[in-house]
This record gives C-alpha cells, structure tokens and sequence, in this order.
C-alpha cells in the first residue's frame, strides 16, 4: 500500500520505528479490508494490539481518508444504548490495495449502454459471471447442501473477494464479501452485482437476496440465503432479490 505517511511520528522517532508504524497501519487497513466493518475493539483483539495503539493507527487512517467510523448496522431487534462504532475502508482505502478500477471498462460499458440499450450491459454481466458459475459448480455441488454457502465463500475467496459465510441474525445464512475488485464499476453498472446474485441463486439452487453491497457504499457485499424454502433455479432473476 502506498498511503501510509508518518503522521504518527514522535519527535526523535528513528526510520526503523517509523517504518513499523506504516506496517502496523497497512494490518489494520488490511484487516478491515478482509473482515468487513470492525470496532476497535474487535481490531485490537484480531491483531493483538493495545486500545491505545489501535486507537492511534486508526486516527491516522481516517485522517488519510482510508477508513471511515459509522455506527454499526444491526440486523433484528437493538437492544439499549448507542450501536458501536464500526470503522469500514473508503473507496480511497480500497485503491491502495491496488484494486482492479479500469477507466476502460467503464467507458466501454456506457458507450454500450448508449449505443446498444441497457440490455446489452445486463448480457455483458451475465456473460462475466458465467465463467466463474462453471468453475465453481462441480466445488458446489460436491457438499452437502448446508455446506453449500461455505464452499462459495471459499472458492470467493480463492478469487480475491474475501469471503465468509456465517450464521445470519435472523434466520438462514449470510455469505459476505469483503472485497470487490469490479467495486468501481458497479458503482455506475449494477448490473454487475445482479448478475453475481443470480449466479449464487442457481448455484446455491435456493432463493437469495442481495441486501448490502460495497458498490452502494456498504463495507461488505452481504447476500441472504434463507434457510429452507428452496426453489429451484430457472436462470432467470426471481431467485435473486436486492434489498435497498
């Protein structure tokens, strides 16, 4: 990464030190890259630092504009008090882990869509992800059904996209990304995370939906797989839901 400056040296501080510094705050960031929104607390812990270091490196990077704080989403019911508060990357904190934003690919995308309609995009999307649903299939379909959503995360994260699947508040399960490397351009085309959806959708062979994604300025691309109720995949977008 190459945002890290030395806005936490102390007089007399030698380059040695200074240069632990900037690694310390590249954990950090790359933690909160790999695990989604985390409190300070929850940084501490997973790196094995003092409230007071966590606290100072994390300073540094929101006065570099690489993380931002927000108040903790929860799901269900909330109980007292103020929700705690979580630190996410910003689109600034995610290029410096050099992620794939291409120019070209957005001007390309419009110039379709203007030229060729907005369908033309959406066959784009589904066309990408095809080759990623033929290479995950056989790892799929080779678990048992209430492994499946685990088995996508890995393979997810054998790609770069940080993945996990967890238990969700509610009910069913939640398969979180906490990396995008298209992040930029689905910003603009959409189109892209739908036809992610509905790949899980037909991979999954069960209706899910989309209720968070780092395009829209959430800290983690989170899908829903409700637990039973499974429908059968047509290939088409009624398995795949977004939750604005």
């Amino acid at each position: 990464m190459k945002y890290v400056r030395d806005a936490t040296r102390a007089p007399g501080d030698e380059p040695g030190v200074q240069e632990a510094h900037a690694r310390t705050r590249e954990r950090v960031a790359r933690s909160i890259l790999e695990n989604g929104p985390s409190t300070a607390a929850a940084l501490g812990e997973r790196l094995g630092l003092t409230p007071a270091a966590v606290r100072r490196h994390l300073d540094t990077l929101l006065g570099d504009g690489v993380i931002e704080a927000r108040e903790e989403r929860v799901y269900g019911h909330r109980g007292r008090g103020r929700p705690a508060k979580v630190f996410v990357l910003t689109p600034a904190g995610r290029d410096a882990f050099e992620q794939a934003y291409d120019d070209l690919a957005v001007g390309a995308l419009r110039f379709l869509a203007e030229t060729g309609g907005e369908h033309l995009v959406a066959e784009f999307a589904r066309r990408r992800i095809a080759d990623l649903e033929e290479r995950y299939r056989p790892i799929i379909e080779s678990v048992p059904p209430e492994q499946r959503a685990a088995a996508l995360a890995d393979a997810l994260s054998a790609d770069g996209y940080a993945a996990s699947a967890q238990a969700s508040p509610v009910t069913g399960e939640q398969l979180c990304q906490h990396h995008c490397p298209v992040a930029h351009v689905a910003e603009q085309f959409p189109q892209l995370c739908e036809a992610e959806t509905e790949a899980f959708a037909r991979l999954l062979d069960t209706h899910v939906q989309r209720i968070a994604t780092i395009a829209h300025g959430e800290g983690v691309c989170t899908t829903h797989i409700p637990r039973g109720g499974v429908v059968p995949a047509t290939g088409t977008t009624e398995n795949a839901e977004r939750i604005s």
